[in-house]
């Protein structure tokens, strides 16, 4: 099969920045972009200066040259782009997350079960250098049973689009647009799910937040079981004062050792995968590392590759499960 001719729904920055990395990847050719506002469709012409442009999702799905589209909309327009898009017979890759619900994650993989397309998320730190060894290493068995994670992610700003303020549009606050990662990350490495026993936190300019919720949090923490009987302690944030751009760390323990993903000094970009054994660590990657795209470049080969429907794609239900009842949903 040719490299697929894929659509972008969705041009501010991190549709552009995707756009970017396919481009250069030479994985894809963009056929179309769309954005209903005429500065973005006109900074994206940059990215892809022979695509046509549209101003609606609906003006893309009406071309029959496309095989797949990539989606970077407000979440709260996520679940019926995806299943419009599944519906044409197109395959979807959509930013996180999926979708504001469980429900609605749930109505997006039938979609793509009913359509036999692939459906795949930008849950983009699955692809930090040295992360899949690390899941290697784990469903081996080399740390034991996993018993304990812990997890992090505070963002020193906040977001700058109206929308991730919305709590119809979004869905949620820092543990939609933070923790999903987070909680997508620790199932996926401890090849397990579930969230029993579950107790949250949620709050909003310092102020506690109670279901059912009626405005955004910024500040979230949460503990829950996973179906292995790992506990996981997860803290989110907005805004917080902590003295760097950012904080984000997984970590993962087991009965003979452990393991840590961790950014270096407040970066977004920069991150670190360490082992332990007792007392000693030892480091399986550091920066610098291009890994933004490459869940956008995964998925484009798998196209291209003619492969259908992924039965692996009803963990993102799952996620948004877990999520769902972080809100009290």
């Amino acid at each position: 099969m040719q490299a697929p001719r894929l659509g972008f729904l969705g041009l501010g920055w991190i549709g552009c920045q995707r756009m970017q990395v396919l481009a250069d990847s030479g994985t894809a050719t963009i056929g179309a972009i769309a954005d209903s506002n005429p500065e973005s469709l006109a900074r994206a012409v940059l990215h892809a200066p022979d695509a046509r442009r549209c101003r609606t999702i609906d003006e893309l799905l009406v071309m029959d040259d496309l095989d797949g589209i990539v989606i970077a909309t407000p979440s709260g327009a996520h679940a019926v782009q995806a299943i419009a898009a599944l519906d044409r017979g197109l395959a979807v890759f959509c930013q996180k997350p999926l979708t504001r619900t469980a429900l609605e994650a749930r109505q997006v993989v039938e979609a793509a079960r009913r359509a036999d397309r692939l459906l795949a998320v930008d849950f983009s730190y699955r692809h930090l250098d040295g992360v899949a060894d690390l899941r290697e290493r784990m469903q081996r068995g080399d740390f034991g049973d996993i018993h304990a994670v812990d997890l992090q992610f505070h963002n020193a700003y906040g977001p700058d689009k109206p929308w991730f303020y919305e709590l119809s549009q979004s869905g949620g606050g820092c543990v939609m647009d933070l923790g999903i990662h987070l909680i997508d990350l620790a199932q996926w490495l401890c090849d397990t799910t579930g969230h029993s026993q579950l107790a949250a936190m949620l709050h909003a300019g310092g102020r506690p937040l109670r279901a059912p919720l009626r405005e955004v949090e910024d500040y979230a923490t949460a503990q829950w079981q996973l179906d292995n009987n790992a506990s996981v302690r997860m803290a989110c944030s907005w805004r917080l004062p902590a003295g760097r751009d950012a904080v984000i760390e997984a970590a993962f323990y087991g009965t003979r050792g452990g393991a840590a993903i961790r950014n270096v000094a407040g970066s977004f970009y920069d991150f670190t995968v360490e082992l332990f054994e007792g007392t000693r660590s030892t480091r399986i990657a550091s920066p610098p590392d291009a890994w933004g795209g490459r869940a956008l470049i995964e998925w484009t080969r798998r196209v291209q590759a003619g492969e259908g429907f992924d039965p692996q794609s009803r963990t993102l239900v799952d996620v948004a499960q877990t999520v769902d009842a972080i809100y009290g949903r």
